[in-house]
């Protein structure tokens, strides 16, 4: 892919910006670079183990310039589209953001929210689950991602769990987070510029690359985090192919 004339930049966090071992290389001076650059920068991420302060000081404490305006979480959109439609959710999610959703009682859920909630992913937390939306409630997932990388290996993420339950119940699936088209045109919107002028560089070529893509957004996918050896096959032609962060400022024109 060569160089081209954007203006506009979107990291994803885990994979590409930092992984299980800490700081990938060259990510601190690509995100320098970029601002040198006059870039408009945004790091768009679905993790939902976290809440954005603690994010945003984990991003410090490594050395990472982010700021809180630049941040878009997927938990964040989730609590913004319960609180604008007036939801009432059956909440099911990862203990470390479950005060950001503690309002609400799901004794009269008229829908759920559904997370990366680790071991709260039990048969009888579903089950409740399913009930719910097999009642005609929707289902909010805080991102779709099949899976996420660790230092035990792959494990799977959120959007396996979305997928059983939509499935199953039948019911109205609402995505918060990439690879949602609404989500990045929401991130977009964010920077006011065109989509055309902003690129997405992730490590998943699903919900980063695929989703950006599709919503007029160029891609880049990164070989760290969860990029797995043919994975740039599914990549069409005008997305990018990097070996990390640090090659990424090379797509972009001076």
């Amino acid at each position: 892919m060569s160089r081209a004339a954007y203006r506009g930049i979107f990291f994803d966090l885990s994979g590409v910006i930092y992984d299980d071992r800490g700081l990938i290389d060259g990510a601190v001076e690509a995100i320098k670079h970029a601002r040198d650059a006059n870039l408009t920068l945004r790091f768009v991420t679905n993790t939902a183990t976290k809440n954005a302060t603690e994010i945003l000081a984990n991003l410090h404490a490594m050395g990472v310039d982010a700021r809180p305006e630049e941040l878009f979480t997927a938990p964040d959109a989730a609590r913004s589209y319960i609180k604008q439609h007036q939801l009432h959710p059956l909440v099911l999610v990862h203990q470390a953001i479950s005060a950001d959703f503690q309002a609400y009682n799901a004794v009269d859920a008229d829908c759920v929210l559904l997370g990366d909630a680790r071991d709260d992913l039990s048969y009888a937390n579903l089950n409740n689950a399913f009930r719910v939306c097999k009642a005609g409630a929707p289902l909010i997932s805080i991102g779709m991602n099949k899976y996420f990388q660790t230092s035990e290996g792959l494990q799977l993420d959120a959007g396996a769990f979305a997928h059983a339950l939509e499935w199953a119940s039948g019911c109205d699936l609402v995505v918060m987070g990439k690879p949602s088209v609404d989500f990045f045109a929401e991130v977009v919107r964010s920077t006011g510029l065109e989509a055309t002028n902003c690129l997405m560089v992730g490590d998943d070529v699903e919900s980063d690359v695929l989703g950006a893509i599709e919503a007029g957004i160029a891609g880049c996918l990164v070989q760290t985090g969860k990029y797995r050896n043919g994975d740039e096959t599914r990549l069409p032609p005008e997305a990018a192919l990097v070996g990390s962060i640090a090659e990424v400022m090379g797509l972009i024109s001076p």
